[in-house]
């Protein structure tokens, strides 16, 4: 089990000012969180939040928090990615999902008072803000609008995981399980001038450990989807050139 690296205690904050509000809505102002919790939520509520949030920076590499560890906190996710992961009954690492900034990480254990379901690792230097456990309950119980934020965003969790969970139980081929995530990555961008494209930020190794296959299946696939015409890749830009063929591997 990887160690767990242990935060330091912070001091003190000094005084806030509007400027340090402003400085901290625009740290935590990912598509995800602006929209679901510091979205048109009043000038006190925002300034409550900042109050009981203390910044952080921790490199590659770097372990969060591990599965089975008692949650003492919420971690929201300014720069970089985390990945999210579990340990299957043969002790292999399964890749859930991977956090982009702007994602509240934790919050499930946090909640519910108990442990974190999954171990949250820095894919590359990450920069987050840290909200320890007491104190954030303590704000969601005085704040009614920042708690509905809050219960969106575990919908929003809840619906990722089994999502991603389902490509892992799924019983069709490696062609299916990579056809189905590769769908589902573009659907959730939506079109682009009658395009389903999406930008691809993992490697193949993480497709595989999301999708439960080896990764040298991954690139093989992805070279045979290619030459059949099924996507395109633009660098990072992931183009499905024919949805009907990749959806014919899902009844194959």
């Amino acid at each position: 089990m990887p160690k767990v690296k242990r935060r330091r205690k912070h001091k003190p904050a000094a005084p806030k000012t509007p400027l340090s509000l402003q400085a901290i809505a625009s740290s935590l102002a990912g598509p995800f969180l602006k929209e679901r919790l510091l979205g048109n939520l009043p000038l006190p509520v925002l300034e409550g939040f900042e109050a009981i949030s203390s910044s952080e920076s921790h490199p590659k590499g770097a372990i969060l928090f591990v599965e089975g560890q008692e949650a003492d906190g919420v971690f929201i996710l300014s720069s970089g990615r985390v990945k999210l992961t579990t340990a299957s009954a043969d002790g292999k690492s399964l890749l859930l999902r991977v956090a982009e900034p702007g994602e509240m990480i934790g919050l499930p254990g946090t909640i519910s008072g108990k442990i974190y379901v999954l171990t949250a690792e820095a894919l590359e230097p990450i920069r987050v803000n840290v909200i320890s456990r007491r104190p954030f309950i303590e704000f969601l119980r005085e704040h009614g609008e920042a708690a509905l934020r809050v219960a969106e965003i575990l919908n929003e969790i809840y619906h990722a995981t089994f999502r991603e969970l389902q490509y892992l139980a799924h019983s069709g081929s490696a062609a299916a399980k990579l056809a189905r995530f590769l769908l589902d990555a573009a659907a959730s961008r939506g079109p682009s001038n009658d395009q389903l494209r999406a930008r691809l930020t993992l490697t193949h190794e993480e497709i595989a450990e999301m999708i439960g296959v080896a990764r040298e299946t991954v690139t093989r696939l992805f070279a045979s989807f290619k030459r059949e015409q099924l996507i395109e890749l633009q660098g990072s830009i992931l183009v499905i050139a024919d949805k009907a063929g990749l959806e014919r591997l899902l009844r194959a």
